[in-house]
C-alpha cells in the first residue's frame, strides 16, 4: 500500500462509530504510524535494509506493546482506552494491508521471514510505478473511494442553539 493507509485509519474510525475526536485522530494516527520508519529508512540507515524489517512493521512487537499497554491504561487511563485500541487496530490494519503486495514478518520474533501474497515484479522503470500499475493498486483505490464516501456522508456537528 503507498496511497491508502490513511483512508484505512479514516474507515476504521468511522466504521466503529468514531467521527471525530481523540478517538479518529488515534486511528489516523495509527493508521500511518508504521510508515514513520521510512524517515529513518532514508535519513539515516541510508536503505540499507528492507523499512518493513524494523520494529514498527513487525506484528509481533505491537501485540508485546498490547499486551502490557492495554491492561495498564484500563486500569490507570481508562478514557485513553478507546483511543488506544482504535490506533492499535489501525497499525495492525496497516500492517495487514503491507502484507497484499508488501512483505511482513509475521513470525517476528521468531522468523524474520517476510510474508506477501503477491508480489509486484519491477515491470516500471521506478518501484512506485511498479505499484501503482499493479492490479492491486484497485485494493487502494477502493478503501480511498470508501473512506472519500463516507467523508461526504459523514454526520454534521450540531449547531448551537440561537437565543
Amino acid at each position: 500500500m503507498i496511497l491508502a493507509h490513511l483512508p484505512s485509519g479514516y474507515v476504521l474510525a468511522r466504521l466503529t462509530g468514531q467521527p471525530r475526536g481523540l478517538p479518529m485522530a488515534a486511528a489516523l494516527l495509527g493508521a500511518v504510524f508504521p510508515d514513520l520508519d521510512l524517515i529513518w529508512f532514508y535519513l539515516i540507515d541510508d536503505r540499507a535494509f528492507h523499512h518493513h524489517r524494523y520494529w514498527v512493521h513487525a506484528p509481533g512487537f505491537w501485540l508485546i506493546l498490547g499486551a502490557v499497554a492495554l491492561p495498564l491504561i484500563r486500569r490507570y487511563a481508562r478514557r485513553f482506552l478507546l483511543p488506544a485500541l482504535l490506533f492499535l487496530a489501525a497499525v495492525f490494519l496497516h500492517i495487514v494491508l503491507d502484507t497484499l503486495a508488501g512483505s511482513i514478518m509475521w513470525l517476528w520474533p521468531f522468523s524474520d521471514r517476510l510474508y506477501a501474497l503477491v508480489e509486484v515484479p519491477p515491470a516500471r522503470s521506478h518501484w512506485i510505478l511498479s505499484f501503482l500499475t499493479h492490479w492491486t493498486v484497485l485494493a487502494e483505490l477502493a478503501l480511498i473511494l470508501w473512506a472519500a464516501v463516507l467523508f461526504l456522508r459523514r454526520p454534521k456537528p450540531a449547531e448551537p442553539l440561537k437565543a
